[in-house]
């Protein structure tokens, strides 16, 4: 029987926002793999990603997998040890009989991931096993409904980046004529605010910080202060002077 990763999007923390289809996964999973930061044995906090799984399978099912996911420096060897720790954990499931593994991941597998580097790398260990992946309720989705703002009509484009990308692209996408939506704000958000203050996209611009967790908080983007967590999400508006006036 050939054995199966399969990556569970989970969204982005609210534990009612995981799919039939995630739930039913998680379930059928031999194992069911969780990321953690790398820290000492023990030393670890369980990731939004185990927290949020947790009402639906027991402890004892989960496995923690640590990566590098406060690291800012690109391809570090820090990184690349957790990479091929992590898939080699995985791989060893495989070779003790484990056919059906699932690997749970905030937001949805295909979108800025962790989850493509574990499949990645795993792919070159163990080239028979099947990668699939069930896609997730994203941050982006969730700030729209919580907030009422449509992310796209008509014709318009929606531009999804993360900040860490540098001012440059976030400042070329606002100027355009769709929605803009940026992750992981945090330490830029003083200057993402000032971006859209020179482009006048300030006004309609809303923030969800720790969305899906306690104490969650979506708003004006205008009026979350100057750190908000490093998960955070931006959405700006499309400018629309009337109702279907994009089709």
């Amino acid at each position: 029987m050939t054995a199966t990763l399969t990556g569970v999007g989970v969204g982005p923390g609210d534990p009612e926002l995981l799919t039939v289809r995630a739930v039913r996964v998680l379930r059928e999973a031999d194992v069911v793999f969780v990321p953690v930061l790398d820290r000492p044995a023990g030393a670890a906090a369980p990731g939004r990603a185990e927290t949020t799984i947790a009402p639906y399978l027991p402890p004892e099912r989960l496995r923690r997998l640590p990566f590098a996911l406060d690291d800012r420096g690109g391809v570090t060897r820090r990184r690349e040890s957790a990479w091929n720790a992590a898939a080699q954990a995985v791989a060893t499931a495989v070779d003790d009989g484990a056919r059906a593994l699932a690997f749970a991941t905030i937001g949805d597998p295909n979108v800025y991931s962790t989850f493509g580097y574990l499949a990645q790398t795993l792919r070159e260990l163990r080239p028979a096993v099947v990668v699939r992946t069930v896609p997730g309720i994203t941050a982006m989705q969730e700030l729209a409904a919580r907030s009422g703002v449509p992310l796209c009509e008509g014709r318009e484009p929606l531009t999804l980046l993360p900040a860490t990308a540098g001012l440059a692209l976030f400042a070329d996408a606002v100027a355009g004529p769709g929605t803009v939506v940026a992750y992981k704000g945090w330490r830029r958000h003083p200057e993402l605010l000032a971006e859209l203050r020179r482009q006048g996209r300030l006004t309609n611009a809303v923030l969800g910080s720790g969305l899906g967790l306690a104490g969650d908080r979506v708003g004006p983007a205008a009026e979350a202060g100057d750190d908000p967590p490093y998960l955070s999400t931006l959405l700006v508006p499309a400018r629309r002077d009337r109702r279907g006036g994009k089709l």
